[in-house]
C-alpha cells in the first residue's frame, strides 16, 4: 500500500492533475467527502487528508510514504528523513514582508529600529532579519496577519502573498520579498528504499507531468 498525504485547498486542487497524469483518481469527491482516508482507482494507492502543516510529519514518521507540502512549511520545520525530489511548480506565491501604507520600512531598517513583526513563519522571519542585521521582536500568530499592524500589535508582518489583494484591501503594502514559494513532492526515505518498485513510477510520472 502506498499512502499519499495531501491537505485540502489550493495544493490539493493543483495536485489532482498530477495525480491524474500518474493514473490516480480518487474514488470520492474530496470537496464533499468528510472522509480523511480516500481510496483511489488503484487498490494499492490511498490518499490521506491532513492539515498542511502536518504533511511533513506524517511523511517523516512513515504514516505516509509521499506527500505534497509548501516550501514555506518545509522551511519552518525540521524535516530530517525527508527526500524532496521534485518542485511541483504548483501553489506558487511569495514569502513577503509587508507594512502599513505610510510606514517607511527602509528608513526604519537603515536607522536600526527594533521592529515588531507578526507571523506564523517564525523560523523563516528570524533567519531573514538576522541575515540583514535587523533587530526584531517576533509575535507568533496563526491567522489574520493583516490585522496586527492595523491595531498596533506589530509594525510589519511576514506572510505568504499571492495576488496582493488582501494586503491592498487592508491598506498594507509588500516591501520586501524573502523567497518564492511553491509546493514540493516529499518522500519518506525508508519507504523509497523498501517500496522503490511502487514509488519510483509515481515519481517519474509526476516529473513528466511537471515537465
Amino acid at each position: 500500500m502506498i499512502t499519499i498525504a495531501l491537505s485540502k485547498g489550493r495544493i490539493f486542487d493543483e495536485t489532482l492533475p498530477l495525480l491524474k497524469a500518474a493514473g490516480i483518481r480518487t474514488a470520492e469527491d474530496p470537496g464533499t467527502s468528510r472522509k480523511l482516508i480516500l481510496q483511489t482507482n488503484r487498490r494499492e494507492v490511498r490518499i490521506i487528508i491532513v492539515r498542511a502543516s502536518d504533511v511533513p510529519t506524517y511523511v517523516q514518521y512513515g504514516a505516509a510514504d509521499l506527500g505534497v507540502a509548501g516550501k514555506d512549511v518545509l522551511d519552518e520545520q525540521d524535516c530530517g528523513g525527508l527526500y524532496q525530489p521534485l518542485d511541483l511548480n504548483i501553489a506558487r506565491c511569495r514569502m513577503m514582508v509587508a507594512v502599513p501604507n505610510g510606514f517607511d520600512y527602509q528608513r526604519a531598517v537603515r536607522h536600526g529600529a527594533r521592529l515588531r513583526v507578526a507571523t506564523k513563519y517564525v523560523q523563516t522571519a528570524r533567519e531573514h532579519f538576522a541575515a540583514k542585521g535587523v533587530h526584531v521582536d517576533l509575535i507568533k500568530l496563526y491567522g489574520s496577519m493583516e490585522l496586527a499592524p492595523l491595531v498596533g500589535l506589530a509594525d510589519a508582518i511576514v506572510d505568504l502573498v499571492s495576488s496582493g489583494g488582501t494586503l491592498k484591501a487592508n491598506n498594507l503594502k509588500a516591501v520586501e520579498e524573502i523567497a518564492p514559494v511553491s509546493a514540493r513532492l516529499i518522500v519518506n526515505q525508508a519507504a523509497l528504499k523498501l517500496k522503490r518498485g511502487a514509488i519510483q513510477p509515481l515519481l517519474d510520472a509526476f516529473a513528466r507531468a511537471v515537465a
